[in-house]
């Protein structure tokens, strides 16, 4: 019997089951597979043939290629939209055949576009794009906008244009989601890596807002977030999750000896150290709460649930400023340095079981790290219990981890309506699309 029927089995007879019952039966990418490309994207990377490992029974396709492609949102039509901050413009997809796409310019002269919003007001059907300045929203009819349309919901966001940044922003593009409450909520990311100012500006740059779908009444929701990218509510509830990037060379926060290490390692850049701290977060975001950044660094070394926070020695030394019990822990880590960028919540979509309970993170991959890590999609198992159980591996492949090179960086991960996966690849400027069976 498979790995499909047994959690298909399970689910009928069992009912209520364990965590690990569940993680057990969830098929990994564990067979390789070739990617199939259309003749006409057969150039780099796809010069030669290419393979990804992936789930038994799944298949992967080039769907199209777009240079330096971000997010991804699936019309009302089921066409594709793609962002491209690079040239400021939105692209999408089009269906030309019964296997083939054609690429088309929906809306150009944009600001860093990055995440892409549909949403219905009255018996108009908006497409909200952050910007990195702004929010604006189009009336979207029959795959067309046009800038006469754009209405500027939020205005002056801040990006490396804004006084007393000196043309230098770390993190300027912008993350949108819009809840069950009728309200927009936006990313603003930190300028730094770990700067306090970050904490004193206005807007906060290390925060979640939210606002009216106007854009009115401006409200600060939660903090300590140092950059979030994906954002998107859990089907049938009222909360917001994230995936976060955390921070990067961060000392050694410890004045004693722990284990095999020194006490001179203290307040010290240690590349042991910094392989695997802080990790990054996928977090449920709360009204009001504080995740800890730049004062606090969540500890992964005995798991990465509900991590305990250590003080990060620049900002917050020993806990000289803000007592740990000042922050709410990660409810989900994810290894150091991966950098998860877009996700996508699969409950109320066509994905085939058992995938359909839970959440797929697409890994652009690590810089600050001895050895690379992410460069995958990962898939998150949704548990009785309201949380994500342990991290699974979806698509692995980008990454030759004997001879470190790489082919691909995922970005951003969406379903389309017929349950298949799409992913984005900014790297070979690729989208594909991820078939799972069954």
């Amino acid at each position: 019997m498979n790995a499909f029927f047994r959690i298909v089995l399970i689910l009928v007879t069992g009912g209520f089951f364990s965590g690990s019952a569940i993680l057990a039966q969830i098929p990994g990418a564990h067979v390789s597979v070739k990617v199939a490309v259309p003749e006409s994207y057969q150039r780099k990377p796809f010069d030669r043939e290419r393979e990804l490992k992936v789930p038994e029974g799944a298949k992967i396709s080039v769907l199209a290629r777009i240079e330096k492609a971000r997010f991804l949102a699936v019309s009302p039509e089921g066409d594709v939209l793609v962002s491209q901050p690079s040239s400021g413009k939105v692209l999408f997809i089009k269906q030309s055949g019964p296997s083939e796409h054609k690429v088309y310019e929906l809306i150009n002269g944009l600001r860093l576009p990055h995440g892409m919003v549909f949403h219905g007001v009255g018996s108009k059907i908006y497409l909200y794009i952050s910007q990195s300045n702004r929010i604006s929203r189009f009336i979207y009819s029959n795959d067309s906008i046009g800038r006469a349309n754009e209405e500027i919901v939020v205005s002056n966001l801040p990006d490396r244009s804004s006084p007393g940044l000196g043309g230098a922003y770390g993190h300027e593009l912008k993350n949108i989601a819009i809840g069950p409450d009728e309200k927009l909520y936006v990313d603003i990311a930190s300028a730094t890596n770990a700067d306090p100012a970050d904490t004193r500006s206005d807007p906060v740059r290390c925060a979640i807002y939210r606002y009216d779908l106007d854009g009115r009444n401006r409200k600060l929701f939660a903090t300590g977030i140092r950059n979030a990218e994906g954002l998107a509510f859990l089907p049938g509830t009222d909360e917001l999750w994230a995936v976060v990037n955390e921070r990067d060379d961060i000392r050694y926060p410890f004045d004693g000896k722990r284990g095999e290490h020194s006490a001179s390692d203290y307040g010290r850049v240690m590349r042991w150290y910094v392989d695997d701290h802080p990790p990054d977060e996928f977090i449920h975001v709360k009204e009001g709460a504080n995740y800890g950044w730049p004062f606090a660094n969540p500890n992964p070394d005995k798991g990465l649930d509900h991590m305990p926070f250590d003080p990060d020695y620049d900002t917050n030394r020993n806990w000289s400023r803000f007592p740990e019990n000042s922050f709410t822990r990660i409810d989900k880590g994810i290894p150091a340095h991966s950098a998860p960028l877009g996700f996508s919540f699969l409950q109320t979509t066509r994905v085939p079981f058992p995938y359909r309970n839970g959440a797929v993170v697409a890994l652009h991959g690590s810089w600050d790290r001895s050895r690379k890590t992410g460069y995958k999609i990962i898939f998150f198992p949704w548990l009785p219990s309201g949380e994500p159980g342990a991290q699974v591996d979806l698509v692995t492949g980008w990454l030759d981890d004997e001879t470190q090179r790489i082919w691909g960086r995922p970005v951003d991960i969406v379903p389309d309506m017929e349950g298949n996966l799409l992913i984005s690849d900014d790297y070979s400027g690729t989208i594909y699309k991820l078939s799972l069976g069954h």
